[in-house]
């Protein structure tokens, strides 16, 4: 629940608006699918920017588009530095429980372990509240303006926060094993791509013949996001159990190989 979806979600709650959080929350999701943060390494804070951009996008009337872009993208970047400050600050207790481990101090290192907690919920906290506390005026002015005299960069930035979930699905497949597996990648998106048509087509009859017929009680619903989940759980299954056949299969050739070297003195595959 630390995604920035349900961040999205729960600010979407906070201000009355549960569709623009989502929307907003959703958009950075796929955005940072891609990125880890391996190795310690710090990345961009999506969900301070997911809260602030659905605060200011409802409270506002700000495209949520434009949010993204222009809010949740350079808080999230921004946050980049309080996350390191977050890090260095969290060594103080860090050095405390290793001077606990030398004197078998049990209850010391829980405590510390607890409070190393205080130097993360602050780098977020603080800059969140200042924000929304005083930046109201300072953001609603930045509206005013790229509705108004910079109209085409407010449009900019509304493509730009479209186009950047696809940013992010970029990013994941350039570390997936896509060139392994890009039957399934083309399956998928095949799949997908022909039952929303279907379901679409169904959902326009429906409502067509809703408003001719009087008496019509069918209920005609869209694609839902659980069915596309559930097909790309089918080819991850299929794709993970022929890969440890595959890995068995191995095995068992190695093993035989290993069998038949120190039995007959040399190994058959090789004459293969």
């Amino acid at each position: 629940m630390s995604a920035p979806v349900f961040a999205g979600l729960f600010s979407g709650l906070v201000m009355g608006d549960v569709v623009t959080g989502l929307y907003i929350g959703g958009s950075l999701q796929l955005m940072v699918l891609g990125v880890g943060t391996f190795g310690g390494a710090s990345k961009i804070d999506a969900n301070s920017g997911a809260i602030l951009a659905t605060a200011f996008s409802v409270a506002l009337g700000m495209d949520p588009k434009q949010a993204v872009a222009a809010i949740a993208v350079p808080v999230a970047s921004l946050m980049i530095q309080l996350d390191i400050l977050a890090r260095f600050a969290n060594t103080f207790f860090a050095h405390r429980i290793d001077k606990n481990v030398e004197d078998m101090d049990y209850k010391a290192i829980g405590r510390n372990f607890l409070l190393g907690a205080l130097p993360w919920s602050l780098s977020r906290l603080v800059p969140v509240f200042l924000a929304l506390a005083f930046g109201g005026g300072v953001v609603e002015k930045v509206v005013t303006i790229l509705n108004g005299d910079l109209k085409w960069l407010g449009d900019g930035l509304s493509v730009a926060g479209a186009v950047l979930p696809a940013v992010g699905f970029a990013i994941l497949l350039r570390y997936l094993p896509v060139k392994k597996h890009f039957p399934y990648l083309i399956l998928g998106f095949t799949i997908t791509a022909l039952l929303t048509t279907v379901f679409s087509n169904i959902q326009l009859l429906g409502t067509s013949v809703a408003t001719v017929v009087k008496d019509f009680q069918g209920v005609f619903n869209g694609l839902p996001m659980l069915g596309v989940a559930l097909i790309g759980f089918a080819f991850a299954a299929i794709s993970y159990k022929n890969s440890s056949n595959n890995t068995s299969t191995q095995s068992q050739n190695i093993t035989k190989s290993e069998s038949g070297t120190l039995e007959e003195g040399e190994i058959d595959d090789d004459e293969i």
